[in-house]
């Protein structure tokens, strides 16, 4: 009964995935939301994958969510170009977590665009290996890469925080050495400018209203339905 009467919803919400968008977005953030669905009587864990684009009037916007299964540089591009589709001609800074074949996507779809590795998702995925009483002075050290006053002294720091820090936890540093590349853009703005994209608070209070639905149901039926359930929860939020 609640599948047929949602089912009214379908149009909808297509109409709503394939409503025109701006030409132009200063800031697109790239981030999941993991729900358990069932499929064939198998519980999978799914990524819902948020794009959601700050316009240029400032204001947070959902531009589309997809239900992420073979995440590749072909899926990403499908993804973006869906965007171009739409009318979205330029995305000045596209901010996302390190999503399998997304920098190879955003080269053909958008090549003018800076693509930034979430300076949060990189904080958090370093403090994972971190003792709970080494955090907080970890996390301080850290701070100071991010915010220096340019790439060749953050450079420094992050050889200091490094040497700091590697007979503890040898690799912990590793992945921003890695990443370096995908890191560096915000060093190209000024202090005020990159705080509105190298935290993720705009994408966090989106994502705490999704995960409410994990509270409300612990597994869904079908990828179908989740979608359903997360397009009905961003019609409430974009109120």
């Amino acid at each position: 009964m609640v599948s047929d009467i949602t089912d009214k919803l379908l149009p909808k919400i297509e109409e709503w995935q394939n409503r025109p968008l701006s030409s132009v977005y200063p800031i697109v953030f790239i981030d999941a939301v993991h729900f358990s669905v069932r499929d064939d009587g198998i519980i999978r864990k799914l990524a819902a994958y948020v794009v959601l684009g700050i316009n240029e009037d400032g204001k947070k916007e959902v531009l589309t969510i997809v239900i992420g299964e073979n995440e590749s540089s072909k899926y990403w591009l499908s993804v973006l170009n869906s965007l171009k589709n739409r009318g979205v001609k330029d995305i000045l800074i596209l901010c996302s977590d390190g999503l399998t074949g997304i920098k190879e996507a955003i080269t053909a779809a958008f090549p003018a665009t800076e693509q930034q590795r979430c300076i949060v998702h990189m904080v958090r995925n370093t403090l994972k290996y971190v003792a709970n009483k080494d955090m907080k002075a970890f996390a301080k050290d850290l701070k100071t890469i991010y915010t220096a006053a340019d790439e060749n002294s953050a450079y420094t720091q992050l050889e200091n925080v490094k040497q700091k820090w590697e007979g503890q936890y040898p690799n912990a540093m590793k992945r921003w050495y890695d990443n370096w590349d995908a890191i560096t853009p915000i060093f190209k703005f000024s202090k005020e400018t990159r705080t509105a994209f190298y935290t993720t608070n705009a994408i966090e209070s989106l994502n705490s209203s999704y995960r409410r639905l994990n509270r409300q149901r612990s597994v869904f039926p079908s990828s179908q339905a989740l979608l359903k359930a997360l397009y009905l929860a961003t019609f409430e939020i974009a109120k």
